[in-house]
């Protein structure tokens, strides 16, 4: 696994071995950033970071910041050796992805770009409560990516701005 693209193009990221992290895939990175288009001043949340592949190829493409909640501690172990190798500078939260949500709410933090890539198996369990939680820590015009498994899609309350399979990985953009 590496970054796509920007500053730290071509570095490699380390992951948990086993199959508890599923980071994805370089062929979805590329085509979602690809879709994204510039992020040059963006405030990026990436929820259930895993290894941070998402954060770190934003803020790889010109993000000004990114916080990055993961609970699991061998993949938050990988996240922060991560942004050490890189020399990235990122936020990271290891909490559960709603606490995170609602400490965020208490500190009046917002984001212009969220990315939700939680477990697969989780997803059609979490829509109502991510939709109800993201609400007051969005950005004006912010964008939400979701990612889950085409069969079991992660629903959110929000317009759906953009939609793309790639194989059995469902994206979803959504726009506030």
């Amino acid at each position: 696994m590496r970054v796509i693209a920007g500053r730290f193009r071509g570095r490699r990221l380390v992951a948990p071995s086993g199959i508890d992290t599923r980071p994805t895939s370089d062929r979805v990175r590329e085509a979602l950033f690809s879709i994204l288009g510039p992020l040059d001043g963006a405030t990026v949340l990436d929820l259930y970071a895993g290894t941070g592949a998402l954060g770190i190829e934003a803020l790889s493409r010109g993000a000004d910041s990114a916080v990055f909640v993961e609970q699991d501690p061998r993949a938050a172990k990988a996240l922060l050796t991560n942004l050490e190798t890189l020399g990235a500078k990122g936020d990271v939260r290891r909490a559960d992805v709603l606490a995170a949500l609602r400490d965020a709410r208490r500190r009046g933090e917002t984001y212009s770009l969220i990315l939700c890539d939680p477990p697969y198996r989780l997803s059609p369990d979490l829509g109502a409560s991510l939709s109800e939680a993201l609400g007051p820590v969005l950005a004006a015009g912010a964008r939400v990516v979701t990612e889950s498994d085409r069969r079991h899609p992660l629903d959110l309350s929000m317009p759906i701005d953009d939609e793309r399979r790639y194989g059995d990985t469902l994206i979803r953009i959504h726009e506030s």
